[in-house]
C-alpha cells in the first residue's frame, strides 16, 4: 500500500476487559498493539507489526462524524451510533463487518413506579400536562424521531415537531416536549425529575438498580468495523483484510482445539462418527503412527462435553484440550 490506513479504535466501554476488550482482540488476532491496554489507552495507538496501519483512539460518539468526513478510513463503533448519525442525513458509511460484541439495547426507560406500561400510555396520561415533559440522552437524532414516531405523541402534538437542546443549540417547534443533551450518565437524570430517559444497556440490571424502567426497544446495537468515505482502492482491501483477521479471532473463541490419541484400527469409525453428529467443525486431522495415531480437530465448545464422552467410548487417550486463538477458514 503506498498510503496507511487510519484507523479508529474506541474509547470506553468497547475496550472494557467486561464488554468488548477491543485490544485483546487485535492480539489475538496476531496484531501487537502498544499504547491501547484497557485502562491505559494513548491517543496515537502502535500497531508494531504492520506499518500500514495508523491507530487513533476514537470516542463512539464522534466516529461516524469522523467516518463521513475522511478523518479516520475505518473504525470499530457501536451501530447504534452509526445510525445516530444517518437519522437527518444520508451517509457514506459502509458496515465492512459485524464483530459479535458489544451488543447493546438502546431503550427508553421511566421511574420504577411510573404506571405506564409504553410510550403510548405515557403520553395519554399527560396529554392535559402543564408542565414541561423532559427526556434525557444522548441519542438525540434517534430518541426525536422515536417519539414524533410514536401513536401517542401524534395523537396529541401531531407533526409539531419536539424541541432538542445541545447545551446551547436548540431545535424543534414543541417546547412542551423536549430532549436534552445528557452528557453521559444518563440514568441519573431520573433522580432529578426528568420524566423519561433513553440510554444503552446490555442487560437492564444498571437501570433496575437505578430505580427505572423499560418501556420499549428503539434498536439492537453491537460492534462493528465500518469504513467512511476515504476508504477506498487500496485501503478498502486492506480494511476487509483486516476484518477477515479480528473476524478469524471471534469465530476461535466458539471452538476447543483437541488432540488425542488413537489405535489406529479405529480412525475411520471416530472420524465417521464426530462428523456424522456434528462434533467438530471439519474433519478431523489424523498424524499416523504404527499402532497409534494423533487426532486434532475443531471441537464447538457447546459440543465438547458430549464429544470427550463419545471418544472415550473409542478408547481415546492423552486427551489434550487448548484454546483456539484465530480461526480463518
Amino acid at each position: 500500500m503506498n498510503e496507511k490506513i487510519i484507523l479508529g479504535l474506541p474509547k470506553g466501554s468497547l475496550n472494557n476487559v467486561k464488554r468488548g476488550n477491543t485490544y485483546q482482540l487485535f492480539v489475538d488476532a496476531g496484531y501487537e498493539v502498544r499504547g491501547y491496554e484497557s485502562g491505559y489507552e494513548s491517543y496515537e495507538i502502535d500497531i508494531v507489526n504492520d506499518p500500514e496501519i495508523n491507530a487513533y483512539l476514537t470516542r463512539p460518539q464522534s466516529v461516524p462524524v469522523e467516518l463521513n468526513r475522511g478523518m479516520v478510513d475505518i473504525a470499530i463503533v457501536g451501530e447504534d451510533w452509526i445510525k445516530e448519525e444517518s437519522v437527518l442525513r444520508d451517509t457514506k458509511t459502509v458496515k465492512i463487518g459485524d464483530l459479535d460484541y458489544g451488543k447493546t439495547r438502546l431503550i427508553v426507560a421511566v421511574p420504577n413506579d411510573s404506571p405506564y406500561e409504553n410510550l403510548t400510555e405515557f403520553f395519554r396520561a399527560n396529554k392535559d400536562r402543564k408542565t414541561l415533559i423532559l427526556c434525557f440522552t444522548e441519542y438525540l437524532n434517534l430518541t426525536r424521531k422515536h417519539i414524533m414516531e410514536n401513536e401517542g405523541y401524534k395523537e396529541i402534538f401531531g407533526d409539531a415537531v419536539l424541541f432538542v437542546q445541545v447545551r446551547g443549540l436548540t431545535d424543534g417547534d414543541n417546547e412542551q416536549v423536549q430532549v436534552i443533551n445528557s452528557d453521559g450518565a444518563t440514568e441519573v437524570y431520573i433522580a432529578k425529575c426528568a420524566d423519561l430517559i433513553v440510554d444503552n444497556t446490555q442487560t437492564g440490571s444498571s437501570l433496575r438498580k437505578a430505580g427505572l424502567k423499560e418501556l420499549e426497544t428503539i434498536l439492537h446495537s453491537s460492534a462493528g468495523l465500518y469504513a467512511g468515505v476515504s476508504c477506498t482502492g487500496e485501503k478498502m482491501v486492506k480494511a476487509q483484510l483486516i476484518y477477515k483477521q479480528l473476524f478469524g479471532a471471534i469465530t476461535a473463541k466458539n471452538y476447543f482445539d483437541v488432540k488425542f490419541n488413537l489405535a489406529n484400527d479405529k480412525i475411520s469409525d471416530v472420524s465417521e462418527y464426530l462428523v456424522e453428529n456434528k462434533l467438530c467443525a471439519d474433519e478431523p486431522t489424523v498424524t499416523e503412527c504404527s499402532s497409534f495415531s494423533q487426532i486434532n480437530v475443531l471441537i464447538p465448545k457447546a459440543k465438547f462435553p458430549e464429544m470427550i464422552e463419545a471418544i472415550k467410548g473409542f478408547n481415546a487417550t492423552s486427551i489434550i484440550r487448548n484454546d483456539l486463538k484465530q480461526l480463518i477458514k
